[in-house]
């Protein structure tokens, strides 16, 4: 028997998680001077209202090696092995502390997934498929870093004061954002976020052309299964892309998603992405 399990990053559902036996490891969120745990003693909507109060923008804490280790040890007594899902490296050190404690504990093994949200909860689902069908370890790993590679993930943004704080962008780059109206899409490339693209107009008319550019050059994509996520408050921003993706009619099954603490810390409120498998 194979135990799969990953980070609060994954962003999968909850339901997902429990009908496929999935165990998550929450990063660390710290919130006004205070230490939390992603989804479990705060929420998204705790953040966007202490930053909205003027409060500092959180930050993130990666699961230390300790952390891992137990979480090994313990699925390592009731399973012959155990494949553990880490947020791209290129964005966290979680990848590199999963795999200095799995060094302490026989038949376990670390994935790089080379990227972030439901990018990285899609491998874990399909990994989590896999092991309920009978696939063996080598046979996971493989078909995990065959997908690793196919796996596009993109999203745009309403706000960039997250990032602005974050240091991620400077505050003459949000002012002008701002002021212009600009909206930028960015996608996982090789492991790392790249700004391929900005948008003009109100975050309504941003997602729906962003949804439709998506669908266009979405000719070799696995068609079974698609995900799309967001980080807002209310289902505005998904009715629009869902009617778009729904119209489109190519998909047999469009999955959603609610961001996590993690990763809304970085993109802050109203950030919608879709999430597709290159063939």
């Amino acid at each position: 028997m194979i135990k799969i399990t990953t980070d609060s990053t994954c962003d999968l559902p909850a339901w997902v998680l429990e009908q496929h036996h999935i165990s998550v490891t929450p990063l660390g969120v710290v919130k006004g001077g205070r230490l939390y745990q992603d989804g479990i003693d705060i929420r998204t909507a705790d953040i966007k209202a202490h930053v909205d109060a003027g409060g500092d923008i959180t930050t993130t804490n990666a699961v230390n090696v300790a952390d891992y280790e137990a979480l090994f040890r313990f699925a390592m007594e009731q399973y012959d092995a155990v494949i553990h899902f880490n947020i791209g490296s290129g964005f966290s050190c979680c990848c590199q502390n999963a795999k200095l404690a799995a060094e302490e504990v026989p038949e376990v093994y670390v994935v790089d997934t080379a990227n972030l949200t439901v990018g990285h909860g899609l491998i874990v689902l399909a990994a989590a498929e896999a092991a309920e069908a009978g696939k063996s370890v080598s046979e996971i790993l493989n078909m995990a870093e065959d997908m690793v590679s196919r796996i596009e993930t993109s999203f745009v943004l309403d706000r960039l004061d997250y990032m602005k704080k974050g240091g991620r962008c400077s505050a003459v780059t949000a002012l002008g954002a701002n002021l212009l109206k600009l909206h930028p899409c960015l996608e996982v490339i090789d492991g790392k976020l790249s700004v391929v693209k900005k948008y003009r107009g109100s975050i309504e008319k941003v997602v729906a052309d962003y949804v439709r550019e998506r669908l266009q050059n979405a000719g070799d994509v696995d068609t079974s299964r698609m995900w799309m996520v967001d980080t807002c408050e209310d289902d505005h921003l998904a009715s629009i892309a869902r009617d778009i993706l729904r119209a489109d009619g190519r998909f047999g099954e469009i999955l959603e998603a609610k961001a996590g603490c993690t990763i809304f810390c970085h993109c802050g409120p109203g950030t919608l992405g879709l999430v597709f498998l290159r063939k």
